[in-house]
């Protein structure tokens, strides 16, 4: 079996009723369940109540940290079935108590006018080292590491990452709020187009709080950070298939009151604007002990 059977697995969402799904949670090294995954089982959710329509926007609010030794419930609430667009309010839910509220709008394809952003001219994937390859040497830079951080270094990785300017991940100089990186599946996915746009609501929240620490000069891993998604809205503009190279271009536009925000453009590796998305988070330094 593939390693990306288990998102494909992740994803597959149980059936218990009628609009009532239940998953699972993959542990990521956090100290929670991955927004990310919330996010694209919702979708999923969602999606499985629709019979017309591609996803086409998806607006969340994270409400309570995700516990990753217990299942989510998913909730599906069929808001409206128009000729053209179909709207589902999704609940993701544990412990009796909503972790994630999330509305979907799907639209019946049209023919219309087009246009988009230009993607920046950066160099090939090819030309950069993985995510994984940096951890791996950052792990033999490190005395003693504690299990939790080693987990995180070392872990398998369902997704191939390479960063076009990448930072240390504990701290750095500052430097504007700006980042791209290249990502794509590790394996190929099934043909499925829904699939696609499941697996890219899972890959949209991996850059957009770290793009915001950058003037800061504080690395992702700082074991002094807490950063947590508050709400995450992503826009799909054209299919594409997340097991080819994706560009993601992140600007950070504002942080304020231990909130930072940024934007982001997914691009596909011949320029074509398959996403955008915004997100505002919470990223606090941990007080420590005198």
């Amino acid at each position: 079996m593939s390693r990306i059977q288990e998102l494909v697995d992740l994803l597959d969402l149980e059936v218990i009723d009628d609009n009532l799904f239940r998953g699972l949670s993959r542990d990521l090294g956090g100290r929670s369940v991955y927004g990310g995954q919330v996010v694209s089982q919702a979708l999923v959710a969602g999606s499985r109540t629709v019979a017309e329509g591609d996803v086409h926007s998806l607006h969340a609010y994270f409400l309570r940290p995700g516990d990753m030794s217990h299942p989510i419930i998913y909730e599906v609430d069929p808001v409206r079935d128009g000729r053209s667009f179909t709207t589902r309010r999704v609940q993701a839910i544990q412990h009796g108590q909503a972790i994630l509220t999330m509305i979907v709008s799907f639209h019946k394809a049209e023919e219309g006018w087009e246009h988009q952003a230009q993607m920046p001219d950066v160099p090939p994937p090819e030309t950069f080292p993985s995510e994984r390859e940096r951890r791996l040497k950052l792990l033999e830079t490190i005395e003693n590491p504690l299990p939790r951080l080693r987990q995180f270094l070392t872990q398998d990785t369902l997704f191939d990452i390479r960063h076009v300017k990448p930072v240390d991940l504990f701290e750095h100089q500052p430097m504007p709020p700006r980042e791209a990186f290249w990502f794509r599946t590790v394996d190929r996915l099934p043909d499925d187009p829904v699939v696609h746009r499941c697996v890219l609501a899972y890959a949209s929240d991996f850059g957009p709080l770290a793009t915001t620490l950058l003037p800061h000069g504080v690395g992702s891993a700082n074991p002094h950070l807490r950063m947590a998604s508050i709400d995450h809205a992503l826009w799909f503009h054209r299919q594409a298939r997340v097991d080819d190279w994706l560009l993601y271009v992140l600007d950070s536009p504002s942080m304020q009151s231990s909130r930072g925000l940024s934007f982001g453009s997914i691009f596909t590796r011949d320029g074509k604007l398959v996403a955008s998305v915004a997100q505002e988070g919470l990223v606090r330094i941990a007080r420590q002990e005198a």
